[in-house]
């Protein structure tokens, strides 16, 4: 079940952990996706929180909020970029989006699947996917003091099975968030130095797994060369038979 949207807001924008949070996952969404004039970015559930470093770069950035969980104004004091949208029925053509982010929106789904299927219908040739979800291995997932407490919890291969089920290629993973969900200042204050040690030692299991995956294409399974060529060619076809040589004794008639 979704979470409210109030109670988002209030995580990522009003305590100091949620805002912790909010600059370590950002800052790796950028790190992966620099922004490039001319894209369409897209995030999906509450993924608002990471898409303002497109803004000023992006040809659109749309972000799109279930209605089990509401919807706000964001961002502020501009124009509103947010969307109520239902999970299986996202307000974008099929092809548009050249990046796409999911946070807050696959783990707490009813329906997991059919919100995958709007993200592959909407990304685009060469476009980018960014499925963000609680860690099963994680400290995150354990508590339900931050959103990632709630929902179904991954692991890698859990999410990239899911993913190639719904025609998705997953590219690369990585985990955030190696410092446990605390309050406590010690934690809070040492947070960046966990990402960086995190980022250096791979099999420290961060709270929150990111799974960056792009869209299968497949090649047309009618018409071309093949479906041309309904009879294959045979090489012999129309050459001249073989003429026995001439009996002994039998001379050639004029």
């Amino acid at each position: 079940m979704h979470l409210d949207v109030l109670d988002l807001r209030n995580f990522y924008y009003r305590t100091q952990l949620g805002r912790v949070a909010q600059r370590a996952i950002r800052d790796q969404v950028v790190a992966m996706w620099p922004p490039l004039a001319g894209q369409t970015v897209a995030g999906f559930g509450f993924a608002v929180p990471l898409l303002r470093p497109y803004l000023a770069e992006a040809r659109r950035v749309v972000g799109l909020m279930p209605g089990p969980q509401g919807v706000m104004p964001w961002p502020a004091g501009m124009q509103n970029v947010s969307v109520l949208c239902e999970e299986h029925l996202w307000p974008l053509p099929t092809g548009l989006v050249d990046r796409l982010a999911i946070m807050h929106g696959l783990e707490t789904s009813d329906d997991p699947s059919a919100v995958l299927a709007e993200a592959h219908r909407v990304l685009g040739p060469g476009g980018r996917a960014l499925f963000i979800v609680p860690n099963r291995a994680g400290l995150w997932s354990r508590r339900d003091a931050t959103p990632f407490g709630f929902g179904r919890p991954y692991s890698a291969g859990q999410l990239e099975a899911q993913l190639k089920r719904h025609g998705f290629t997953p590219e690369r993973n990585l985990t955030v968030l190696h410092a446990p969900p605390s309050q406590a200042p010690f934690w809070l204050r040492s947070a960046n130095l966990w990402e960086r040690i995190g980022r250096r030692l791979p099999w420290l299991s961060g709270g929150v797994l990111m799974v960056e995956a792009s869209k299968q294409v497949y090649a047309p399974t009618r018409g071309g060369l093949a479906e041309r060529i309904k009879k294959p060619v045979r090489i012999w076809d129309g050459a001249a038979q073989p003429v026995g040589s001439p009996k002994q004794g039998e001379g050639a008639r004029v």
